[in-house]
């Protein structure tokens, strides 16, 4: 069995570290480069960098900021916010990532998925995905629909339906985003979670809610999830990542420790 992973995310709005709840009253926290290094230091197993207002705005990455992250840390690095072609996909490879992260652009053009995939390997594509519950339906049978441009956007998409299309176009890798769950620190969505993790083979990342190390704990397990990705737990200090690494060992999942 593999390892599980601890993703943190750095939510980066012109340049700053932000952070949102339920993706709105979004406010500045710091500096993304500082953090970025304090947690690789720290343990951390991979690092997710998101432009959250690039695809609002229509424009592109902030590469100068995403180079200065590269500098300072040295485990995967997954870039996203913005990506609308191989271009954006290839000069943010050159600028450090390791892997790119497809979002709102995948969803008005899902061709970006295969096109990004055969540019630089599907390996290396993480298929984000924001997610709101609306209810099951004749429309939405999962009860859940894909939301972007920062949760500005509903799509009339059914979140089991996207998981299916992102796969058969070649992602290597899903982002479960629950805009509910976003910022909360109540829990991850683990009825979600666990819904898309058995409807594909990719690896899951779990992402929204994470408050305290037994939400880990609960999304890896019963939720089923290949990764737990943290924001304001750590970001604001009440949690490190080798303490929540740590405890999660304690409880025998198995997690990679450098220590």
């Amino acid at each position: 069995m593999l390892s599980k992973r601890v993703i943190s995310c750095l939510d980066v709005r012109d340049g700053k570290l932000a952070k949102s709840v339920k993706f709105v009253n979004t406010r500045d926290i710091g500096d993304p480069v500082e953090k970025a290094r304090e947690y690789y230091l720290d343990g951390l197993d991979e690092l997710v960098f998101y432009d959250i207002t690039a695809s609002s705005d229509r424009r592109r990455i902030i590469l100068d900021v995403v180079e200065a992250v590269a500098e300072q840390v040295f485990i995967p690095l997954s870039v996203g916010g913005g990506v609308r072609s191989v271009a954006d996909a290839t000069d943010l490879r050159l600028a450090g990532a390791d892997k790119i992260n497809v979002n709102s652009a995948a969803v008005r053009r899902p061709a970006l998925i295969a096109e990004c995939a055969d540019a630089v390997g599907g390996q290396n594509i993480v298929l984000s995905m924001d997610i709101r519950h609306v209810g099951a339906s004749r429309a939405f049978p999962s009860g859940h629909e894909v939301v972007i441009d920062g949760g500005r956007q509903p799509m009339g998409i059914d979140a089991l339906a996207w998981v299916r299309e992102g796969e058969r176009l070649g992602a290597g890798e899903l982002v479960v985003n629950s805009i509910d769950a976003d910022g909360t620190r109540d829990g991850y969505a683990l009825q979600l979670t666990r819904m898309i993790s058995d409807a594909t083979r990719l690896p899951v990342i779990a992402s929204g809610g994470a408050g305290t190390p037994a939400h880990l704990y609960d999304v890896l397990t019963e939720g089923g999830a290949d990764a737990a990705l943290v924001a304001s737990m750590v970001h604001y200090g009440d949690y490190t990542v080798s303490g929540l690494k740590r405890y999660l060992n304690e409880r025998g999942v198995k997690i990679r420790m450098s220590w």
